[in-house]
């Protein structure tokens, strides 16, 4: 999964393709690289961010997702907590809602994916965006993400989204110190009991700069080591800002894996 920020104060990019045709390029490269799903945002949802308004976050995504539609391959989701943000992205040719709010708000973001038919993503956070970060505590974050990923999906089956179009995130980041990040990338493959595809998203994250002291711009390695990590844990969908790079490393893993479990046979 491509990253495509259209913000001006994303954490990684700067802003650097808050223009709706740099964003447009910037998906169509990430596709070339092998990215088979592209993530528009156009909030930003970093620790501290202010909320954008619906009208402004209409007029950053929508004209981006209709040009990515119309012009790549790759599957579109729109990374929105806005209920009307994600019917208009999907009427515009998106496919799959990322809802880092997991809807907590109400109902209407599951009738949209319903009457949509799309994709799903339902992500753990503690918190806002922009408090998030200030006193995140847990008795045991793995447990308590499973039990929000199992309270999720009984009140989504409710609302009438099956089990079939939901992906698990435990987000990485949000609402969490870099211990809480740390024990649930060791504790990802708890969360595959439910048979749903997990999505990972450490691409750049602070939590790699808590433990090598990496800026954004050069955390690839260690973005790297998590996501062969999570694909060893049973992580079908990675999102990350360097496909290439991500796209080599594993197919790599894979292969080795696919090897090691037929040795096992």
């Amino acid at each position: 999964m491509g990253i495509v920020n259209v913000t001006p104060d994303s954490f990684s990019d700067g802003g650097k393709f808050f223009d709706p045709q740099a964003a447009v390029a910037r998906g169509q490269k990430l596709a070339a690289e092998g990215a088979e799903i592209l993530d528009v945002g156009g909030e930003s949802t970093r620790p501290g961010a202010a909320p954008v308004s619906e009208p402004e976050e209409l007029r950053r995504v929508i004209p981006v997702i209709e040009q990515l539609a119309a012009g790549t391959r790759a599957v579109l989701s729109i990374d929105t907590m806005k209920p009307a943000v994600a019917r208009a992205a999907l009427a515009a040719g998106a496919a799959i809602v990322n809802d880092v709010a997991a809807a907590r708000s109400g109902p209407e973001m599951w009738r949209a994916v319903t009457e949509a038919g799309a994709g799903y993503v339902a992500m753990h956070s503690q918190g806002e965006p922009r408090t998030m970060q200030q006193h995140p505590v847990y008795a045991d974050v793995v447990r308590e993400v499973a039990a929000f990923f199992s309270e999720r999906l009984a009140t989504l089956a409710a609302a009438g989204v099956p089990a079939e179009q939901v992906v698990l995130d435990p987000g990485i980041g949000f609402g969490k110190t870099p211990e809480h990040n740390l024990q649930l990338l060791g504790g990802l493959r708890s969360f595959t009991k439910w048979r749903r595809p997990l999505l990972l998203g450490v691409s750049r994250k602070s939590l790699l700069a808590a433990i090598t002291g990496a800026r954004p711009a050069e955390r690839l390695p260690a973005s790297l080591a998590c996501a062969i990590l999570a694909v060893q844990s049973g992580v079908n969908l990675i999102r990350v800002h360097d496909v290439a790079q991500t796209v080599q490393a594993v197919r790599m893993a894979e292969a080795i894996l696919q090897n090691t479990n037929a040795d096992r046979l």
